[in-house]
Order: structure tokens, then C-alpha cells, then sequence
């Protein structure tokens, strides 16, 4: 049986206000609201972005939700989980100022803003998954706690898994410390000593302290290498190489199975929701300001592969080619979406529900 994935179409530059009316529009037609009980604590997952970037979601759609939630009597409150690489949200504290500060604040929003893992990201949860890659997977402890989950992902392209959306949102954005570093393990990085400069950008920002000077040229120790893959995003010289196709498939599968595991113990209270608005080759986290493609409007499903599916099938008909292949066209982010499907995160058969 096909999934139901709700669409609110939206124009080009469309307002916040427009953006969270639309966020209301599918909600109500998914019917989330009949799922939720008096009392239940539901957790509004968010990414407030980096500190230059002007493209995140905006705190007015995250309000909607809160008001939508209190409708039904429950407790919204916001989270975020912390980052492997260094920044402004590597840990609670600067995490949460800089929540503050693009509008997520309880002011703006009606609800506390709740770091799912803790202080420094060690705050977690184990689920027992029938995965294919793993048997158990680690989880931020409060969504675990949590009895209701409303997921908003802003969709980007990305770097490994081609797509950043509601599957990426879910298994990377609501692991644990401990469970981001388990998705990337595969990722073991190398330095093309013809192209490096030693400009010495990847030795200041490796988390793990794995990157050092050998023969005037940055040299990575593999074995401190957790495959965070800060050391690709501030080099400026293509100096830093994966092998892309043995790195981004198992990364892709392991999101794919922490979602699972994200979502096990509350099938029932999930809503995903996909922002089609203000979409950027690379994901938040990089930065950027810079909007690809034009405005398409917002998803809505409790299924998490339709959702994404859908987001492929809308992108490549508005633009000819889908997010993910327009801004990383080398890699195949259907392997997420596929296997999601094969391990019962969702399925890629699905309707589309236009809402005027």
C-alpha cells in the first residue's frame, strides 16, 4: 500500500509566514494531531545551521508546530543533538546560544529548546535494530524519551550522501556522539600531497587531532581518524580524497538504520516534514548562503522514505535533475532511500497529496 506524502506548493521566495502556513496545511492533512495524546512530550527536531549561513528554516514554522502541538494538549519542546567537528554547535552551551540567536529561543518559538544528548553528546540511549549493518544502534537519550517525534529537515544536497533530508535529519541528526562516529567509520580520508598547500585549515579544525605536517604537506594518522569529514569541508584545494564509493554507500546505510532506531518505539507519533525552500548543494552545516535551485514548497508524511522519495521525484521534475544530482551528481542518494525500505523504515511507493 502506498504511502501518503502531503504536498503545499509554495512560489519562489515565498515569506516565512507563507512557508509556516504551509507547514500548518500539512500537518493538518496528514492527521498527526489525532495520533497525539494529552500530556505526551513531543520533540520538535530542528538544525538551526552555522552562524554564517542564511538559508536555515525559519523559527516561524517551528512556532506553528508548537502552537499545533499545543492544540492537542501535549508538551512540544525543540532539540538538536551536538556535531562531531568543531564549531558553533559542537556542544549544549554554544549550541543553544547560537539557537538563540537565529530565533529558536522560547521566546520566539513557545517552547524550551532541550539538547536530545546531553551536555557534550554522550547522553544516549542503546536500541536493539534488525539492521544489516548493525544489530544495535546508539541514540540521543531524550528522543528515545520523548513520546512523539515531529522531524523538520531542510532539504540540501550533501557531500557523502548526495541528499540531506528527512532520513539524514533522523539517523545522523538524532544519533548520539558515539552513534555519529559509528555512521562515518568508513570514511577514512587521504591527503593528495601534490594538490596540499599546508595551509594548515585541517590540522585547526580536526576534532581528533589526526591531522599533522609530514614532509611539508598535512598527513592524516587513520587510526585517530573517527571520518568526520571536516578535513574535506575546509579544504580549499581539493586536497583531500575518499574513495566515494565504498564510503558514501555504507554512510548512507547507516543512517538509514539509525532512523530505524530513532524511531522504533513511537511508529506511531512520527511526522516528517521536508522544506523545499532555500535549498543549498551543501548542507547546513557548511556555511552557505548559497540557494540553487528555486522554491518548491513543503512535505509532509509519516512515512520517512516516501517523504525523501517524493523529495527526489519533485526536485528532478521542477529542475530536470533531482536535488542530490544537481549539487553531487557522483553519488546515488537512493541507497539511503533503498535501504530504508529493505530494512522497514518505509516504503518507496507512495501517493502525492496536493493541498490548495
Amino acid at each position: 500500500m502506498a504511502s501518503e506524502v502531503y504536498f503545499a506548493p509554495l512560489s519562489d521566495g515565498a515569506s516565512a509566514v507563507q512557508q509556516a502556513k504551509a507547514t500548518a496545511k500539512v500537518y493538518d492533512a496528514s492527521g498527526f494531531g489525532r495520533a497525539l495524546h494529552e500530556r505526551d512530550f513531543v520533540a520538535i527536531k530542528v538544525h538551526v545551521s552555522e552562524k554564517m549561513s542564511k538559508t536555515y528554516m525559519r523559527p516561524q514554522i517551528i512556532k506553528k508546530l508548537v502552537d499545533k502541538v499545543r492544540e492537542c494538549k501535549g508538551n512540544p519542546f525543540i532539540t538538536e543533538t551536538s556535531t562531531l567537528y568543531k564549531g558553533e554547535r559542537e556542544n549544549a552551551v554554544k549550541h543553544l546560544l547560537l539557537a538563540h540567536r537565529h530565533g529558536f529561543g522560547i521566546e520566539k518559538t513557545g517552547a524550551p529548546f532541550i539538547m536530545a544528548d546531553g551536555l557534550l553528546g554522550n547522553t544516549e540511549a542503546e536500541v536493539a535494530i534488525n539492521g544489516e549493518l548493525f544489530d544495535r544502534v546508539k541514540i540521543a537519550g531524550e528522543i528515545i524519551s520523548a513520546d512523539g517525534l515531529i522531524a523538520v529537515a531542510h532539504v540540501t544536497g550533501h557531500l557523502v550522501s548526495g541528499l540531506g533530508a528527512c532520513i539524514k535529519t533522523l539517523g545522523m541528526g538524532l544519533a548520539s556522539r558515539k552513534g555519529k562516529m559509528r555512521q562515518h567509520s568508513a570514511m577514512k580520508p587521504e591527503v593528495n600531497r601534490e594538490l596540499c598547500r599546508f595551509c594548515r585549515k585541517c590540522l585547526r579544525w580536526c576534532p581528533r587531532q589526526a591531522v599533522s605536517e609530514k614532509g611539508g604537506k598535512a598527513f592524516i594518522a587513520l587510526s585517530r581518524c573517527i571520518g568526520c569529514g571536516e578535513c574535506l569541508a575546509v579544504c580549499r584545494y581539493d586536497a583531500i580524497k575518499y574513495d566515494w564509493g565504498k564510503e558514501a554507500g555504507f554512510m548512507q546505510k547507516s543512517m538509514a538504520e539509525y532512523a530505524l532506531g530513532v524511531i522504533l518505539n513511537k511508529r506511531e507519533k512520527c511526522l516528517f516534514i521536508n522544506l523545499l525552500t532555500g535549498m543549498t548543494p551543501e548542507c547546513d552545516c557548511m556555511n552557505t548562503d548559497e540557494r540553487f535551485v528555486a522554491d518548491i514548497g513543503v512535505l509532509a508524511s509519516t512515512d520517512a522514505v516516501a517523504i525523501d522519495k517524493a523529495t527526489l521525484d519533485l526536485t528532478a521534475r521542477a529542475f530536470g535533475k533531482s536535488v542530490a544530482e544537481l549539487s553531487h551528481p557522483k553519488q546515488d542518494a537512493l541507497i539511503q532511500i533503498a535501504h530504508g525500505e529493505k530494512i522497514g523504515l518505509g516504503s518507496m511507493s507512495y501517493e502525492l497529496i496536493k493541498i490548495s
